[in-house]
């Protein structure tokens, strides 16, 4: 086959695929144009999460007539001039390829006028081709339209997903970067819905709390870090705030959004020994460095950098997190008490047992075997009396604040407490499925989530319904708790909606579909008591019993093992006594 030239039309779909992966790529490139313009008041529509329509209005420097047409054009732009820029850059975007990649898989409409100018100017762009460049007049700043998103590139039409997800992919984007631009008001609607609305008065822990929700804005900690020049600042999240997955982390490098698994690894470094495993805090942190020491110039996309001093900036970051964590939450001081197993104290980041022995209690017509009946049952493993596959255990105590030792006729068992309670919650919970009765609260609480969180538990509701919350919208991401399921009665009821809607978020399959089985091993898992806290003895007692009554003890809902067993003959071999029993 023959080397041809490509048509220009196909080779700028094909540049387009870099840089316009999905509708969040175009809100992406206009809001940073908007900002490299020196806007302070954007505006942003979108229409069936970006495929039919996405506006971005803005009130900055906007486009001289006779360079209109050029801005549309491949690999024109006024940010950069020659290769040694590419080492200087303190814009968002340089490449010169936005505004063509979105106009050739898209129908657009570009209009701009400058403050100083009486008339700005027109251009529609169909498919990559001009239509048609006329006189304007309107606002100062810039208007630009994109409609119907890849309709002349199918199979990547296909490829996008539900509408949830591609808002929540805008609804991320354009949160972050009003955070990073707390000075510059920023107003996203979706589908006529108001959804983010910044007032621009420069107060980033304001905006915070436009999306977090006041309380959990004031407990975030304030990071300020200057040294060897490199200045970082932000918030993070006290260790008693934390996430199952890295979504709430955010890094900005000279003002522009990174996906960077180095700062990511060394923001968790500084949270080593502070955070469970599978853990992850909050934080938004900006890191300022010299512009010629750090390449934004990896990947169309900009989404990455390469440092020229990588050690350095890993370093930094890590003792400015660790800095701050220290400062605000001291390692706590273990005691004595700690290790007495029916001690009331809790372990360290734990406020003590965080489940209610009394929703566990057996039900009329139960009977547990108490330990005397355990004590007698002789030596012959075979003559073990079972119960649903485990012999009747006695409890001998607790380890590490996360495990349970107890003693079968058999051997040792060591039962993993979060898992084990797993499998209890979900099997009285299943038991009760279709009636799993709710607590009403004391006065309705106001909850208000991110965006994205929001729009996740907006269409969620009915499933939320199902479980025993008493829940409707109040507002913008807005909404007004009024019950909550009787196995939430001991924790916090908006910790509670958030673990849920974390639920949601990891899972883009709609629930409604889903076998209620699902969800309620979803709940189970988040309000399992967790390892790390110290159980009296009752609670353990009670822990143990509720496990031996559950029709598939050995497992938790996720198919994780609640117990080891080390059977008497295993630990005679590894000790070396003679005549070990065959098994």
């Amino acid at each position: 086959m023959s080397i041809s030239i490509l048509p220009d039309e196909v080779a700028s779909q094909i540049a387009a695929g870099e840089v316009v992966e999905r509708p969040a790529s175009v809100v992406k490139e206009l809001l940073e144009n908007a900002i490299d313009a020196g806007a302070d008041r954007i505006a942003i529509r979108i229409e069936e999460a970006g495929r039919k329509l996405i506006e971005v209005s803005d009130n900055g420097a906007g486009i001289a007539i006779e360079e209109l047409p050029l801005a549309v054009a491949r690999h024109a732009t006024s940010k950069l001039r020659s290769a040694d820029d590419l080492f200087h850059i303190r814009t968002l975007g340089f490449r010169g390829e936005a505004l063509a990649s979105i106009g050739s898989v898209s129908r657009m409409v570009i209009q701009s006028r400058q403050p100083d100018q009486p008339t700005g100017a027109k251009i529609v762009i169909e498919g990559g081709k001009t239509l048609s460049l006329d006189p304007a007049g309107g606002i100062a700043g810039t208007f630009i339209q994109v409609r119907d998103l890849f309709y002349n590139t199918p199979a990547r039409l296909k490829f996008l997903k539900r509408d949830i997800t591609e808002k929540q992919q805008i609804d991320g984007l354009v949160t972050r970067y009003a955070l990073a631009y707390p000075e510059k008001a920023i107003h996203l609607s979706e589908d006529g819905k108001p959804v983010l609305q910044t007032t621009g008065d420069g107060d980033r822990r304001a905006v915070l709390a436009q999306l977090h929700g006041v309380e959990l804005a004031k407990q975030l900690l304030e990071v300020v870090f200057e040294e060897d020049g490199i200045h970082m600042d932000g918030f993070i999240s006290p260790i008693s705030i934390n996430r199952s997955n890295r979504k709430d982390i955010t890094f900005f490098v000279n003002g522009r959004w990174v996906q960077d698994t180095a700062l990511i690894t060394a923001l968790m470094k500084a949270y080593q020994s502070f955070l469970m495993v599978g853990r992850y805090p909050m934080a938004v942190l900006f890191l300022d460095v010299l512009p010629e020491d750090v390449d934004v110039n990896v990947h169309p996309a900009k989404a990455e950098v390469r440092f020229r001093q990588p050690d350095e900036i890993f370093t930094s970051v890590q003792r400015a997190v660790r800095r701050a964590l220290m400062s605000y939450s001291p390692v706590p001081q273990m005691t004595t008490a700690y290790w007495h197993t029916g001690s009331e104290h809790a372990y360290p980041g734990n406020s003590g047992p965080s489940w209610d022995q009394n929703f566990y209690h057996q039900t009329p017509g139960e009977q547990s075997i108490g330990f005397d009946k355990a004590e007698n049952l002789g030596e012959n493993p075979s003559a073990t009396p079972l119960v649903h596959g485990i012999p009747i255990l006695r409890l001998i105590g607790q380890i590490g604040a996360t495990y349970l030792v107890a003693e079968g006729p058999d051997g040792l068992y060591l039962i993993d407490q979060h898992a084990a309670h797993e499998r209890i919650l979900f099997e009285k919970m299943l038991a009760m499925k279709g009636n799993i009765p709710a607590q009403s609260l004391l006065e309705p609480l106001i909850i208000q989530l991110p965006p994205q969180s929001a729009r996740q538990l907006q269409e969620n509701l009915p499933a939320m319904q199902q479980i025993g919350f008493k829940l409707e919208e109040f507002g913008v991401n807005t909404f007004r708790l009024a019950a909550i399921p009787a196995v939430f009665a001991q924790k916090d009821p908006q910790a509670a909606i958030r673990s849920v809607v974390e639920d949601f978020e990891e899972d883009e399959t709609p629930l409604q579909g889903l076998l209620e089985e699902r969800l309620i091993a979803r709940i189970c898992k988040r309000m399992a008591v967790k390892g790390g806290a110290v159980l009296s003895t009752e609670e353990q007692q009670a822990l143990l019993r509720d496990l031996e009554s559950c029709s598939a003890p050995r497992t938790c809902p996720h198919g994780r093992p609640t117990m080891i067993h080390l059977s008497v003959d295993l630990l005679e071999r590894q000790f070396g006594r003679r005549g070990a029993r065959s098994t």
